[in-house]
């Protein structure tokens, strides 16, 4: 019995994984298709950077929404349904790119974000509830390397395929002054797009198919948290202020993490480095970031604590964009690709401190720290808008407030309000 115990939490966490690897490979497209319809769709800096608008703001408009969804279809046909959605948000992109409509690949991406959220929803507290809430770290890590594989991989592929020759192109594009020419080839390059946006799709649809039809074990209410808490605090989702706490803590996390991984192709330009290099860049911080994913499967609990883990992410977040600030030329790129192994442990860390006691209160709590990734909207929006009326490098400052919140939220905001389960 133990025995299969052991097989059917092995097969849980691959097929759990699989989704991992999923979201990973279709968020960190976006710094690819950042330079990609910059120049397809003719944008400044701050136009280019509702490509992650649109993606990640479509987190909070569904999060509370995709928690009343699992609670009609459970998490196995949301986690189905979540990639569906996605695979319609794909879909899109083919008018998008016959059109050149940016709109219109703003509506996909948004699509994709919607599906996104309610798989999110309920994968992060499953892995959470997979086994014991003080290895939850550990085992989120796991997932953090699947997903952040994925990553180093989709800017790799895509950008091979979106980005080729790009700056000839744009010189062309310089030197061009007919229109229709211009147009023309305007419209090749945003063609490039269609092909791997079909193959996404049809692999979105087969793997919502094989998720549909998996032995995943469906959980209760009282199993998503088993922790329950035995005193009036738990009659209301507002006597966990740290709940809150963590939720901001996710947005600004979500949101300089975003900023680090979907800028530095466009920051390495800036810097006179060739696109058919400076694409590559994004796979760095990833790669920084499964780094980080490994010392947090080896380290976490049984070395340091999430906590402790999550300070010492904080405070090298602080130094290297330090680094980013007043170095120049490629060091300052490293430094920037080296936020990844900073922010490597946080979603892992701040994930269960925030949902530790919720008991019945779980799935709200998830929902509100998925509304959290809005940050991945709204901060690096704020950066593109940094760029054009500073410049690309100046613009990083805007990390450092958002550091020294994640900080604070390790030292004493998980604590506060918090009251140690009672186990009935």
């Amino acid at each position: 019995m133990q025995s299969n115990n052991k097989q059917s939490y092995a097969t849980s966490l691959v097929l759990v994984g699989c989704l991992f690897f999923i979201f990973g490979f279709v968020t960190w497209l976006n710094g690819t298709l950042i330079p990609f319809l910059k120049t397809a769709c003719e944008l400044n800096n701050f136009q280019s950077y509702f490509v992650t608008f649109a993606f990640f703001i479509s987190y909070f408009v569904m999060a509370l929404p995709s928690s009343a969804i699992l609670k009609k279809t459970g998490f196995k046909k949301g986690m189905s349904l979540g990639l569906l959605v996605m695979a319609v948000g794909t879909l899109i992109f083919i008018p998008a790119a016959l059109q050149r409509n940016f709109q219109l690949f703003l509506l996909g991406l948004f699509t994709q974000g919607l599906g996104l959220s309610i798989l999110q929803t309920a994968t992060n507290p499953y892995v959470t509830i997979l086994g014991p809430e003080e290895s939850a770290a550990q085992r989120i890590s796991i997932m953090g390397v699947a997903n952040k594989a994925a990553g180093i991989l989709s800017p790799i592929i895509l950008a091979s395929i979106l980005l080729k020759n790009i700056d000839a192109v744009k010189e062309q594009l310089e030197k061009t002054t007919d229109g229709i020419a211009k147009d023309q080839l305007l419209t090749e390059i945003s063609h490039r797009i269609i092909n791997p946006y079909i193959v996404l799709t049809v692999v979105l649809v087969i793997l919502a198919l094989l998720i549909r039809i998996s032995p995943l074990p469906e959980v209760n209410d009282e199993e998503e948290n088993p922790d329950t808490i035995d005193t009036p605090q738990s009659t209301s989702i507002f006597n966990h202020p740290y709940l809150f706490l963590g939720a901001l803590a996710i947005f600004v996390y979500v949101g300089v993490e975003v900023i680090a991984g979907d800028s530095i192709i466009s920051y390495g330009t800036s810097l006179g480095i060739p696109i058919d290099e400076a694409k590559f860049f994004t796979s760095f911080t990833l790669g920084c970031m499964v780094a980080g994913y490994f010392l947090g499967i080896f380290l976490t609990p049984k070395v340091i604590s999430q906590e402790t883990a999550l300070k010492i992410c904080a405070v090298l977040g602080l130094a290297f964009t330090a680094g980013v600030l007043l170095t120049e030329g490629r060091t300052s790129v490293y430094f920037l690709a080296a936020l990844g192994l900073a922010h490597s442990i946080m979603w892992p860390a701040i994930w269960p401190m925030s949902l530790k006691g919720l008991g019945k209160f779980t799935k709200t709590g998830a929902a509100l720290l998925i509304m959290g990734i809005a940050g991945g909207a709204i901060l690096p929006l704020a950066y593109g808008h940094l760029v054009d009326t500073m410049h690309n490098q100046p613009a990083y400052i805007i990390l450092i407030p958002c550091y020294i919140y994640i900080l604070f939220f390790a030292i004493w905001g998980h604590k506060i309000g918090y009251k140690k389960p009672v186990k009935q």
